[in-house]
């Protein structure tokens, strides 16, 4: 039985969000599989009616001037999900690779016979970089291993319990449990979204941790994957210059300002970290804070560096094996 799968997009004046759409569905091996939701924030937004799957998007343009940030805009576009199968939350800049949608599902399902909690699979993709007409795109396809992630060395603690990640080997070709998520790309049952909702009260610094800590402490695992089939733009080049959140034009007419909702957003990391607020936003009660802290060489309730070389480099990756169905004998027909 062919399985849905949703498809989160929140957009901020990104020139490059039909770019990804487009290349979401035409990359797809099961395109009417797909349902995009999609929050653009933007003076000017995409054509939708022009888009010949138009009917598999749900649609939201809001003015820039009223944005509160990727978390608001992805908790929004949470409830639009109905009856799909699969949860994939991207970021609006994202290149696919052929039959991305056949491959994530396969790993998804071997994954699923090797684990016993529930899981999502995260991480930083590979990057991209557009051409200036932006018509093509150079993949970067070099790395084959398992990407994991880590805390950022000189960046841990920066600003109150905020700390920085960084994309890290996890030493293996095989998927391999972590702790941390990437923002920009999570792939998981669409439970996902109804148990560990999007808390709109975030802003930006804080989202992942805040993510990784919800899942570790209600039994969720977090699963790096080799390969993963699409590629992010991790930097404006001179072609694709866009306008940021806290773009002085935008900002000018803003309520709330953007440092004011950062500040909020690092507290309210704060009041998680101290088990402070409520469900369903709040930490889970299956797993401790204090054993996360242990395993990822922090503590995080203290703000102290246990471990620097466990925290930034060695981490506590696991690989998953399974002794019924090798991972490579499983075709995720990737490159």
């Amino acid at each position: 039985m062919s399985k849905k799968i949703f498809i989160s997009v929140a957009s901020y004046q990104d020139p490059l969000l039909l770019e990804t759409l487009c290349s979401a569905y035409q990359n797809a091996e099961n395109k009417d599989n797909l349902v995009f939701g999609v929050c653009e924030q933007a003076d000017n937004g995409i054509n939708v009616h022009s888009i010949n799957f138009k009917d598999q998007i749900k649609y939201e343009l809001l003015d820039p001037v009223m944005a509160k940030g990727p978390c608001w805009a992805r908790a929004r576009i949470q409830s639009l999900i109905s009856n799909e199968d699969y949860f994939l939350q991207i970021d609006s800049h994202t290149i696919f690779a052929k039959n991305w949608d056949k491959i994530l599902i396969n790993y998804h399902a071997w994954i699923e016979k090797c684990l016993e909690n529930h899981f999502v699979i995260s991480g930083y993709p590979r990057g991209f970089k557009p051409n200036k007409e932006l018509d093509s795109f150079k993949l970067n396809t070099a790395y084959k291993e398992t990407l994991g992630i880590t805390f950022r060395e000189k960046r841990m603690f920066e600003d109150g319990y905020y700390s920085m990640q960084k994309s890290f080997p996890a030493n293996t070709n095989l998927p391999a449990k972590g702790l941390l998520i990437a923002g920009g790309f999570i792939f998981a049952r669409k439970e996902f979204a109804s148990l560990i909702p999007y808390d709109p009260k975030f802003y930006f610094h804080g989202e992942e941790l805040s993510i990784a800590l919800r899942l570790y402490t209600n039994m969720w695992d977090v699963v790096h994957i080799p390969r993963v089939p699409l590629f992010h733009l991790y930097t404006d080049v001179d072609n694709l210059i866009r306008k940021l959140h806290w773009d002085p034009e935008d900002e000018k007419n803003r309520a709330i300002k953007w440092n004011e909702l950062d500040r909020l957003s690092k507290s309210r990391l704060g009041d998680l970290i101290n088990n402070n607020l409520e469900s369903p936003f709040g930490l889970g009660k299956l797993r401790s804070i204090k054993d996360f802290g242990i395993l990822s060489g922090v503590d995080l309730i203290n703000k102290k560096i246990i471990d620097e070389e466990l925290a930034t480099n060695s981490f506590c990756f696991e690989e998953i094996q399974s002794k019924f169905e090798p991972f490579n004998s499983v075709n995720f027909e990737n490159d």
